[in-house]
């Protein structure tokens, strides 16, 4: 079985669609495919569906999503290689003790890929092999098609998860960033730059890292008009200063050069607020 989820949710099995249509299957779905290869218990499933006012028929509900679920399964099975064990689709969507498991059958989980390929990313970088750094973070950021569990109706587990999905989509994005500028692609990461910090509006380390880029490119002004920005939307909308970091590479910018600048950028790597 495939798991895809970041970006709209996609479960294969035998390379059928095992996806429902139907909003709370949907979301069923993606629970147990958060937590594939573990006992979901129905109670947290209630609670994802139902947000603490599960209707009295809650369980019987529940099992007639599971139901849908394992009817998509067996069509799946229906189109798999004829074995002398024939599995069931019972065998793939378990009935436990007080909950449902999803067995994978040790298949594919683009999470489990990106967590591996930024890993590697990350090892680099602090290795000193920035080349190899920014290749395996960048192989990891294209697994991400667009927000995790995009199609899906979010509870409380799934929305905690897209948020941890996206705080590490950030932290991959960010070394990937820092791995580029050390070597030297200044002028490259400016447009991309410039959407990021629209977007992040008071994340301290991509202003830096525009700054710098910015600064390295010959643009010394923008580069202080972004800290500027920086300042005044974080006084504005959290009341703080930004980091002392942030403000030393504006000092670092206003008195000396660019290598000066990356010199105090490499010391001390930038607080993220965000």
């Amino acid at each position: 079985m495939d798991i895809d989820v970041l970006g709209a949710l996609a479960v294969r099995h035998n390379g059928k669609s095992i996806t429902p249509t139907a909003p709370k299957p949907r979301q069923v779905l993606a629970v147990l495919a958060l937590h594939a290869d573990q006992v979901v218990p129905v109670a947290a499933l209630i609670e994802e569906l139902w947000a603490g006012e599960p209707p009295r028929s809650a369980r019987t509900t529940l099992q007639t999503y599971v139901l849908q679920l394992r009817s998509l399964i067996a069509a799946a099975l229906g189109s798999e290689p004829g074995s002398a064990e024939q599995r069931t689709a019972k065998d793939i969507l378990i009935t436990l003790p007080g909950g449902y498991r999803l067995d994978t059958g040790g298949g594919t989980s683009d999470v489990k890929e990106f967590d591996r390929l930024a890993g590697l990313g990350y090892r680099a970088a602090d290795a000193g092999d920035y080349p190899r750094a920014a290749r395996q973070l960048r192989e990891a950021l294209a697994l991400w098609t667009g927000p995790a569990f995009a199609d899906v109706q979010g509870g409380a587990q799934l929305d905690m998860e897209i948020r941890r999905l996206e705080e590490s989509r950030l932290c991959a994005l960010d070394q990937r960033i820092e791995a580029d500028l050390r070597l030297g692609r200044h002028r490259e990461l400016l447009a991309e730059l410039t959407v990021l910090v629209s977007r992040y509006r008071t994340h301290e380390n991509l202003h830096g890292q525009f700054m710098l880029a910015l600064h390295r490119s010959g643009r010394r002004g923008e580069a202080l008009s972004v800290y500027q920005r920086l300042r005044s939307t974080l006084v504005k909308e959290l009341g703080l200063e930004p980091s002392a970091a942030v403000r030393r590479l504006q000092r670092s910018i206003l008195m000396a050069g660019p290598e000066s600048a990356a010199a105090e950028i490499s010391r001390e790597p930038l607080v993220r607020v965000s």
